[in-house]
């Protein structure tokens, strides 16, 4: 057994069959059939069901993959354990919600990298559940995501920002009743594959609020353009940085008291070499929140 061959099964489970995982750690096909048999001789366990047209992981091998990873996750440890940099220098995989793309995290990875300059930090977005995977999965060092109702018990939360949801109407809406608008205008639902779309979806259910859907979309950007077109009214995620000359839209709080919110939040694996960078990227993020407004002069302000 070898770290190359671990490295190769994790390949497999990721990406579901012997010849991706092959392409993913540059063997042949044949090469990662040769380790896979090699592995289950060594500790004389099925690692595959071989019956089916695709092999699939046995449950005993589902259970290796998991060890598999921590395996690797702490050989790759090793070094920057020893060394003392703690991340903050090299590549730093970051994840983030789509909706924090355009204001928190440029401004936050900004303050960062003014300050670690031999720090590099690579943008991935995605959706939280997604995210979640990723860096379970250790393909990500940290995610900024939406707090889910369940967070995985091997992963760290990191509090951010609350976001207040608001309801957003073109200039041409004249009715100042959140509830009349909703009810009598198309509704551009926030995708309820994301966490945030289905946290409206509950607040909407609670409060009896029936609506006409007319699209469901991810992008933050793409649904306010649309809403500025009076193609629809929407719920979004009140941003807590604000980007340099929002679009003109009119913008109502849903309840006086206790308004739905959507909290966001660094996420990483508990126990980590990057620990130092995540604690410094934590603190620019909070930052970039106190700021509350991504533009030149705040750019230039936190650097």
């Amino acid at each position: 057994m070898s770290i190359r061959m671990l490295r190769t099964l994790i390949a497999i489970a990721d990406r579901g069959t012997f010849s991706a995982a092959a392409d993913a750690v540059f063997v042949t096909h044949a090469a990662v059939s040769q380790q896979m048999r090699a592995l289950e001789e060594e500790w004389q366990v099925a690692i595959f069901n071989r019956s089916t047209r695709t092999p699939e992981l046995t449950p005993v091998g589902r259970d290796i993959v998991a060890k598999a990873r921590e395996v690797v996750r702490a050989y790759d440890d090793i070094l920057p354990s020893v060394i003392g940099n703690d991340g903050l220098s090299g590549r730093f995989a970051l994840g983030s919600a789509p909706t924090a793309l355009t204001g928190l995290v440029p401004l936050a990875t900004s303050i960062l990298q003014a300050r670690y300059r031999d720090l590099h930090v690579a943008l991935f977005p995605g959706l939280t559940t997604y995210l979640i995977h990723q860096v379970e999965r250790n393909s990500l060092d940290a995610a900024l995501v939406s707090k889910p109702p369940i967070l995985p018990r091997d992963l760290v939360w990191h509090q951010i920002a609350s976001e207040e949801l608001v309801l957003i109407t073109s200039q041409r809406v004249d009715s100042d009743d959140p509830a009349e608008i909703l009810r009598t205008h198309p509704f551009i639902r926030f995708s309820r594959d994301a966490v945030v779309g289905t946290i409206i979806e509950g607040w909407m259910q609670a409060h009896d609020i029936h609506v006409h859907d007319s699209m469901e979309m991810v992008g933050l950007d793409a649904i306010s353009s649309l809403v500025m077109a009076d193609l629809g009214v929407s719920i979004i995620p009140r941003p807590c940085v604000q980007v340099l000359n929002p679009l003109p839209l009119r913008q109502f709080s849903l309840a006086a008291t206790d308004p739905p919110i959507r909290e966001l939040g660094l996420i990483h694996i508990r126990d980590t070499s990057k620990s130092r960078a995540i604690e410094e990227l934590v603190g620019a993020m909070q930052r970039a929140v106190a700021i509350g407004k991504f533009s030149p002069d705040t750019i230039t302000g936190a650097s």
